[in-house]
């Protein structure tokens, strides 16, 4: 079992799989279907599958669509998208998905959280938190589902939910989305500083040395998605993952 997972995340839009580039543009790339069984040969630690619409545009989880990925998947699953009510995180906890990633309905009611938390251990709660620089470089909370940033203390609002029971935290660096270019290695120390539970790094990472680079900087665990989907310079779709045993080399940091 590796120290630190390392994870693809998903990103759907009516049905299909997509990419984007800084939460914008979202590129048709395949079946996700076909993705998490080619994930499942590769025996990845954990999947994540993020609908980037279904809070956007109001709508409910696809729960027929989510049964299919819960029975596709032979690794833990955690999902996110369009939960508001704990009757909605109940149907897809019955699914057999492990965890839900929570972030446009904890604006306003972190209850959900603490609900979920109660009703499934705070290891089901991932609070989603998105980060974007402004011109001048500083971090602000963005939300996804309306596209822009809020003056809201992200700090703030990551401790919040994590007092009402979130047990797990993604931090998205907007700016670094679907880039390739590194990750943002001081935003994830400085979520690392804020932090007692699990922090997963996701951004920019376009090689195993950026992993490896996301876990020293204090990252629990490394997701990714372009680093997944597209390979070369001219961003040919091919789903791939690294070998156990390269992950394994790569992530033998203790000595460090």
């Amino acid at each position: 079992m590796l120290k630190n997972r390392v994870i693809p995340a998903l990103l759907l839009k009516n049905g299909g799989l997509v990419k984007t580039l800084k939460f914008k543009d979202p590129k048709y790339v395949g079946d996700p279907i076909n993705a998490i069984r080619i994930f499942n040969d590769k025996e990845v630690d954990e999947l994540m599958v993020l609908d980037i619409v279904a809070s956007k545009e109001g709508n409910e989880p696809d729960y027929k669509m989510i049964e299919l990925f819960a029975g596709e998947c032979f690794m833990p699953l955690c999902y996110g998208g369009g939960i508001k009510t704990l009757e909605q995180a109940d149907r897809i906890f019955n699914m057999g998905v492990e965890k839900v990633s929570l972030q446009t309905a904890t604006f306003e009611n972190m209850e959900l959280i603490t609900g979920i938390a109660e009703k499934y251990g705070s290891q089901a709660v991932v609070i989603s938190v998105d980060i974007k620089r402004n011109f001048f470089g500083k971090t602000k909370l963005y939300r996804s589902a309306t596209g822009d940033t809020t003056n809201e203390n992200w700090k703030e609002f990551l401790n919040s939910a994590i007092e009402a029971g979130a047990g797990e935290v993604l931090i998205n660096a907007v700016d670094k989305d679907g880039t390739l270019t590194g990750p943002d290695l001081e935003l994830i120390k400085e979520a690392d500083e804020e932090l007692d539970i699990p922090l997963i790094a996701l951004g920019g990472i376009s090689s195993m040395e950026d992993i490896r680079e996301a876990i020293i900087a204090g990252a629990s665990a490394v997701a990714a998605g372009a680093f997944f989907v597209f390979h070369g310079p001219h961003r040919a779709v091919l789903i791939t993952y690294p070998k156990y045993e390269e992950l394994e080399q790569m992530l033998d940091i203790s000595n460090e």
